[in-house]
């Protein structure tokens, strides 16, 4: 196991890059501050060096709040009051204290969006998490399908898709008029949940009519998570803890 100060002191830390990516981004982002300690020990429980984009952002970066808000890319927040969104060790049920036996089964949840989708980090075995795609790739819980899809990118390359506007194209028919208000309304730890549900037959006909009000994060995930095992038998798995 590599202590922190190995994970940390590298010859070319990931953090100015993406730093040099979120200033020349279009895209409406707000990086979160940070918690120092947090995420160092946050750091030292995944082992993963600060060259990496995901130990860039948890070391230097609360989390990122893109689109107002309609996404949530988890970091160690500097702010742990109830309008903030968690921590990404919260998130993924990180020990308290470091534990060198316990490793992320499922991969990593690295974000929320408010419509109770889950972006994820395929672990080692992405077949037996029932899970697409390969090990590394980010997978994204879809809730208009109540599936996984593979999205053919690892965390690195998914970071720049986002910050150069690929959200724009993949939401384009979940999105509806008035949607930053609603979204602008929520806490970080809140999406909404539709009426009818987003993967009706009534959503997917006309979104603009449903009806929508906030709910807690967990509850959103959970009713994703009991509508795919009472409507396709399946269990989409672990989709976060927050």
């Amino acid at each position: 196991m590599r202590e922190i100060d190995e994970l940390i002191n590298v010859g070319d830390p990931a953090w100015p890059l993406l730093l040099q990516e979120l200033s020349d981004t279009n895209v409406p982002v707000e990086v979160l501050p940070v918690d120092a300690e947090s995420g160092r020990a946050c750091l030292r429980q995944l082992q993963v060096t600060a060259r990496s984009s995901l130990g860039g952002i948890v070391l230097n970066c609360g989390g990122l709040l893109v689109d107002g808000g309609w996404l949530r890319v988890f970091g160690a927040p500097g702010d742990a009051g109830p309008e903030a969104p968690p921590a990404l060790a919260e998130v993924n049920a990180l020990p308290p204290a470091f534990d060198p036996q316990w490793r992320p089964e499922a991969g990593l949840v690295l974000a929320h969006d408010v419509l109770g989708g889950v972006f994820a980090l395929n672990g080692s075995d992405a077949r037996r998490a029932g899970r697409p795609g390969d090990p590394g790739e980010v997978v994204y819980f879809a809730p208009d399908s109540l599936g996984w899809e593979a999205l053919g990118a690892g965390r690195s390359a998914w970071l720049s898709w986002i910050l150069s506007g690929g959200l724009r194209k993949f939401y384009g028919g979940l999105r509806w008029d008035g949607w930053p208000d609603e979204v602008a309304a929520l806490s970080g730890r809140q999406g909404l949940w539709f009426f009818p549900p987003l993967w009706s037959a009534e959503a997917r006909r006309d979104l603009p009519a449903t009806s929508r009000r906030a709910v807690p994060m967990a509850e959103l995930l959970g009713l994703s998570r009991d509508s795919a095992l009472r409507l396709d038998g399946t269990d989409p798995g672990f989709l976060g803890a927050a």
